[in-house]
């Protein structure tokens, strides 16, 4: 069972890239939560003005860090980098587009704080509101969360989700490589493998098209399902194969 954790340190790590619209209105939105954070924004060689809103939201904010990768690298290395210099008790992770509302980190807190979970998702399928968009994505991200399950046995509704919560010893028994948006299949494979506990809260979302920024694209569905097959043959297939072999 989880230790309880009573007012804990919880590091928003924030990957941007080409954020500078939303960067300010994001960070606010942060901050005015009321628990105890530190703030990590990671500028994955972003090439608009998201590097000088950084460097003045840094004068401003004494809780927050800003690092920034020398070239664009995506979504799962900019993570790896803010998880590096993570340190609180907790860490979460916050995408820079207002897709997302900081309000609702605080529904993943409470699973955490209590001892019931090491890990926590905020599911955009669990009946909180949210934008109506491509019914396309929809069945994209219903059909990679299902693949996904298949694999490590857990029911998620929202394996593709920003929002995940977790532990920092988590970080001690997972292994992350992908560079981008393969990271949240691959996280979801590691924690399920490592034999983590794990909870869902549902969440609002806002989300955007490509007209308004949109990064996401059918190359990296592809990318998922690679993932997802490859993390479930190491993380279930392989080892199900050696116990059966050491048997006979």
């Amino acid at each position: 069972m989880p230790t309880p954790l009573t007012d804990p340190l919880v590091s928003v790590v924030v990957p941007v890239f080409n954020e500078e619209a939303t960067l300010r209105v994001l960070i606010g939105r942060v901050v005015a939560q009321p628990w105890r954070k530190e703030i990590i924004v990671v500028d994955d060689g972003s090439t608009d003005g998201s590097a000088a809103v950084l460097a003045a939201l840094a004068d401003e904010l004494p809780d927050l860090r800003a690092l920034r990768l020398p070239q664009n690298q995506g979504k799962g290395a900019a993570l790896r980098a803010g998880f590096a210099a993570a340190r609180g008790e907790l860490i979460a992770i916050q995408d820079a587009d207002l897709e997302y509302d900081p309000a609702d980190l605080g529904l993943l807190l409470g699973p955490l704080c209590d001892g019931r979970a090491d890990v926590c998702y905020g599911s955009r399928f669990l009946g909180g509101p949210h934008r109506v968009l491509n019914f396309h994505h929809y069945v994209a991200n219903r059909g990679l969360t299902l693949l996904n399950n298949l694999f490590t046995n857990l029911n998620l509704t929202d394996m593709e989700t920003c929002y995940k919560v977790f532990r920092r010893e988590v970080l001690d028994q997972i292994s992350l490589r992908e560079d981008r948006f393969g990271f949240e299949p691959e996280f979801t494979a590691e924690v399920a493998a490592a034999g983590f506990k794990v909870y869902e809260v549902p969440i609002s979302y806002s989300g955007r098209d490509y007209d308004e920024g949109k990064k996401i694209g059918w190359r990296d569905g592809v990318r998922a399902l690679q993932v997802i097959l490859a993390s479930g043959v190491r993380t279930r297939l392989l080892p199900r194969a050696r116990r059966s072999l050491g048997r006979g």
